[in-house]
Order: structure tokens, then sequence, then C-alpha cells
């Protein structure tokens, strides 16, 4: 079992990865992604933007520390090769949203809206208040409009998400008969099929990734 979880602890890695950076939406604030000298990335018509890419960045440091306390150093940092992973993230994200309107995948104003109405971040006694959701942006330094252009690709890229995983079988578990404890046989069953729904996604990505105009600049957050 051991042996079973180590050879596919990338993918599971792959899959966390890309599910944190979508729920990226806070702190956003002003991107001036017409000036290319603060450009990271270009991937067909969208940009990344430099402070884009460091908010990102910060998010997903502070992620990992709070994940590993005093163990994630410097040294870690570039094991993981952390600047390299969020930069390959966000480029699959705009990858999945090209993809998204090529197939006329989209968010409606009343799927918006009640993704936010039911968000826990906005409710006041367990109902959506109007003026807690202001503050909050505010006090993030998000207009309505920057929220709300994040908060619909976030839920455009869990929809092209959950259609390239139905494309997955359910993984054959007569190698887990032998697992006794029924409630470990299910974890190992689950993580066989996130570890499909993991080689689909980043499979589907790279294949995108040939068709789709991609610059890179790195040096400029080297």
């Amino acid at each position: 079992m051991l042996e079973f979880m180590r050879r596919h602890v990338k993918f599971f890695y792959i899959f966390f990865f890309i599910i944190i950076l979508s729920f990226i939406y806070w702190g956003v604030g002003p991107m001036d992604t017409k000036d290319k000298e603060n450009i990271v990335a270009e991937v067909g018509k969208y940009r990344i933007a430099v402070d884009e890419y460091w908010r990102t960045y910060e998010h997903v440091v502070r992620f990992y520390r709070d994940l590993y306390k005093d163990r994630f150093d410097e040294e870690m940092e570039k094991k993981m090769k952390l600047k390299e992973r969020v930069l390959d993230s966000l480029i699959d994200e705009k990858v999945l949203l090209i993809a998204a309107k090529d197939l006329g995948i989209s968010v409606s104003n009343e799927e918006l809206n009640e993704a936010i109405t039911h968000d826990p971040a906005f409710m006041r006694n367990g109902v959506f208040n109007k003026n807690v959701y202001l503050n909050r942006l505010r006090l993030n330094r998000i207009t309505v409009e920057q929220y709300e252009n994040s908060r619909r690709q976030e839920l455009t890229l869990n929809k092209m998400k959950r259609l390239i995983w139905l494309s997955v079988d359910v993984p054959d578990t007569d190698s887990l008969k032998q697992v006794s404890d029924e409630r470990l046989r299910k974890m190992l069953s689950e993580a066989m099929l996130n570890d499909r729904r993991d080689r689909a996604l980043k499979s589907y990505i790279e294949g995108l990734k040939m068709q789709i105009k991609i610059k890179v600049n790195t040096e400029i957050i080297s």
C-alpha cells in the first residue's frame, strides 16, 4: 500500500495544486496587463501579470507555511519548485478557460449569484448579507466587478474539470480485496480514482498547450 501511495503522490499534488489556485480570488486588485514589461506569460489572448503571479505565489507560500509550520523553509520551497509550479498552474488555468470558451461552457448570472449568496464568507447568522459582502471586498481592495469576474472564472474552471473527470472510468478495485479494513479500502479506491482524474486533467491540458500560443517571461520573476 505504501508503495502505491509513493508512486502516485505526484499526481495527487497536481490535482491539489490546481484546485488551490482555483480558489485564489482575494486581493486581486487592479492589474495592468497592457504594459508588456509587467507580463509574466501570454496564453492565447490571456495575460498573466506580475502582480497576479506574486499574489498567487504569496497565497500558496502562506498555505504551505500553515501546513508544514517550521519545516517549510527556503530549501523545501526550492525542492518543490514552487515558483515554477505556481506559474505552470496559472498557465493551466488560462488554457482551461480558452477550452471552456471554445466548448461554449459558461456560467450564468443565476449560477454566479447562487455561488456568492451561499458563500459562508458573506453570511451573517447563516444568511447572505450584502453589507458583509461589500465590506469584505472593500477590505481586500477588490471591486465588485473584479471579484465577480474572478469568481465566474473559478466556476467555469470547475465546470471544465468536472467535464474532464466524467470521462474517467472508475478503477477496478479487485486488487484491494485483500484489504480487510473497509474504511482503508474506500480511501485507497478514492485515491486511485483521483489519480486517474489527475492524469486525465493533466493530459488534456498538455494536449491543448500544443495548439495554443504561449509566451513566457520568467526573467521578471526569477
